[in-house]
C-alpha cells in the first residue's frame, strides 16, 4: 500500500476522497483540520484516523510519505513550507502560492531538499486532456495557430451557493471564490493542459476586473493573450459572471480540435475539418470524435460540477517515488503555472506585456496516450 494523509478536510477533500477510492493501492494515513468540528465529521464518514495537530500528522506519516494540501488558498504557501521543512513531498490545491516571492522560496526548499512538489489541478493527466495532446501530435488539425479557452461559470453570485455542501457536510467554499478570485480557482484547469502540451509560456498580455465589486472581493474577470515560447498563441478567459461556458478550441491548419466540458475526464474530443465549396471556405457542420485506443485511468462518476478524478496528481507522485523516475508534475510546472495565473489575476487594467522568468518544458505524456 502506498501511504500518504491529508491536511485541510473541507468541501475539496471529499472530493479527493472519493477519487482516492478509485485506486486500491493507496492508504490514506490520518487527516488534520485546525477545524474540529469540520475534521472529525470528515474523518467519521470516511473511516479516517484523526489527529489533534499539524505535528501529530507529521508524527503518523510515513518518511517519504506524500501529503495532500486542502486547505484554503491563503493558508497554502505556510503550510506547504511546513510540510518541505518536515521532509515530506507536498501536491498542494492551487495555487502553489498566493505570491510569487513564496513560490520561489518553495521552490527552492523543494530542490534543496530533492523532494517532490506539485499543485492542482491534475486534469491535465485525465483523459479528455491527454486526448486533446494526442490529437495535437498526431497532426489531426495540422499545425496548431491559436487556441481560444473559456472557463466561465454562470453568475455564481446569484446561485443558491449557501445550499451546496459535500458528502461529509462541507459548505462550498464560497469566501474563497470571492475572495481569492475565480483566475486562481480555475485558470490553472486550460492553462496546466496548454503547459503541458506546448511548454512555457514566454509573455502574458492581460486584464482583470471586479465586475459584481458589491460581491465579489477580487477580480471576478480576466481575459489573457498567451504567447507561447513555442510561437501558439491562446486566450484564457475566466468569470463567475458570463454564462457557462468551458470550451477549449485549438485552431490548425487542416481545422479545429474541440473539447466542450474541462471538469469532465470522459469529455469528448472532437475534430471538424475545413472545405471550400463554391468560392466560400466553410467548417464542415459535421464533426468527427478523436479516441484514443485501450484503457486509460479511473473514471470517477459526477459529483457537483465536475467529473474528475482528483486523485490523478497524487498517485502520478506516488508512482513516480516507487518508480525512481521524474514526476510528470514537477515543482517547475507548478512554479510555471503559479507565474502564469498571478500575472493573468493581478493585471487589473493594465494591460502592458509582463515578460516571464520561469520555465519549464513540455511533460511526458501519460503511457496510455502515446
Amino acid at each position: 500500500m502506498t501511504k500518504l494523509s491529508i491536511i485541510g478536510c473541507g468541501f475539496v477533500a471529499d472530493l479527493y476522497m472519493r477519487s482516492l477510492a478509485s485506486f486500491p493501492g493507496i492508504e490514506v494515513v490520518c487527516a488534520y483540520d485546525k477545524d474540529r468540528v469540520r475534521k472529525d465529521a470528515f474523518c467519521a464518514h470516511w473511516g479516517l484516523q484523526s489527529v489533534a495537530s499539524q505535528e501529530a500528522l507529521f508524527a503518523k506519516t510515513p518518511d517519504g510519505s506524500v501529503i495532500l494540501n486542502l486547505t484554503n488558498p491563503n493558508a497554502h504557501s505556510s503550510i506547504n513550507n511546513a510540510c518541505l521543512e518536515a521532509g515530506f513531498h507536498v501536491y498542494s490545491e492551487k495555487p502553489l502560492a498566493m505570491k510569487m516571492d513564496d513560490a520561489y522560496k518553495l521552490h527552492k526548499l523543494a530542490k534543496d531538499r530533492n523532494l517532490l512538489l506539485a499543485s492542482a489541478p491534475c486534469s491535465v493527466l485525465g483523459e479528455a486532456a491527454q486526448t486533446l495532446g494526442a490529437a495535437i501530435r498526431a497532426d489531426v488539425a495540422g499545425t496548431p495557430r491559436l487556441i481560444y479557452a473559456e472557463l466561465d461559470d454562470g453568475f455564481i453570485s446569484q446561485a443558491p451557493f449557501h445550499k451546496w455542501v459535500s458528502e461529509s457536510g462541507a459548505p462550498w467554499p464560497y469566501r474563497d471564490e470571492f475572495q481569492v478570485g475565480c483566475t486562481l480557482e480555475h485558470a490553472g484547469y486550460y492553462l496546466s493542459w496548454m503547459v503541458a502540451i506546448f511548454g512555457s509560456v514566454r509573455t502574458v498580455v492581460a486584464a482583470s476586473a471586479n465586475i459584481v465589486a458589491d460581491v465579489n472581493n477580487a477580480p471576478d474577470f480576466s481575459v489573457a493573450t498567451l504567447f507561447f515560447e513555442q510561437g501558439i498563441v491562446a486566450r484564457l478567459t475566466c468569470s463567475i459572471v458570463a454564462p457557462h461556458d468551458h470550451q477549449i478550441r485549438v485552431i490548425g491548419d487542416k481545422g479545429v480540435l474541440s473539447v466542450q466540458k474541462a471538469w469532465d475526464n470522459s469529455a469528448k474530443v472532437m475534430v471538424r475539418r475545413r472545405k471550400v465549396f463554391r468560392r466560400r471556405l466553410l467548417e464542415l457542420p459535421w464533426a468527427k470524435r478523436f479516441k484514443l485506443k485501450g484503457p486509460t485511468h479511473p473514471k470517477v462518476g459526477r459529483w457537483g460540477a465536475a467529473e474528475m478524478n482528483f486523485a490523478l496528481g497524487p498517485v502520478e507522485m506516488c508512482a513516480a517515488l516507487q518508480e525512481g523516475r521524474p514526476c510528470r508534475l514537477s515543482s517547475d510546472f507548478a512554479l510555471h503555472l503559479n507565474e502564469v495565473t498571478l500575472a493573468i489575476q493581478n493585471s487589473g487594467n493594465d494591460t502592458g506585456a509582463q515578460q516571464m522568468r520561469t520555465k519549464c518544458p513540455p511533460i511526458e505524456p501519460m503511457s496510455w496516450a502515446k
